[in-house]
């Protein structure tokens, strides 16, 4: 199972903010409280959009909020390259012995 690549310290955020339920915090972004409880475990990311009203309402950096693993980023980004470049070729070889 892949790890998404950002983080995020919004349960430590709400806590702060007068214990702001989930409940809360979606209806003042304007999503489902699943949604919210997605993104704190890093079960989905949030579009660009969602992450900066979600770090409007802390009145906080959006880089305060989320953190982006860039490790984790290159890590997938090198297995896709493999994927998309070798791979294909890797396979075509057998392809190119019966001609």
């Amino acid at each position: 199972m892949e790890k998404h690549r950002i983080s995020n310290k919004i349960r430590k955020y709400r806590f702060h903010f007068d214990e702001m339920t989930q409940e809360q915090l979606a209806e003042k972004v304007g999503v489902t409280r699943q949604t919210i409880v997605a993104i704190e475990k890093a079960k989905y990311s949030p579009s660009l959009e969602l992450a900066f009203r979600i770090a409007n309402v802390f009145d906080s950096p959006l880089e305060d909020v989320f953190k982006y693993d860039e490790q984790k980023a290159a890590v997938k980004t090198t297995s896709d390259l493999f994927n998309l470049t070798l791979a294909p070729r890797l396979t075509n070889q057998h392809f190119d012995d019966d001609l």
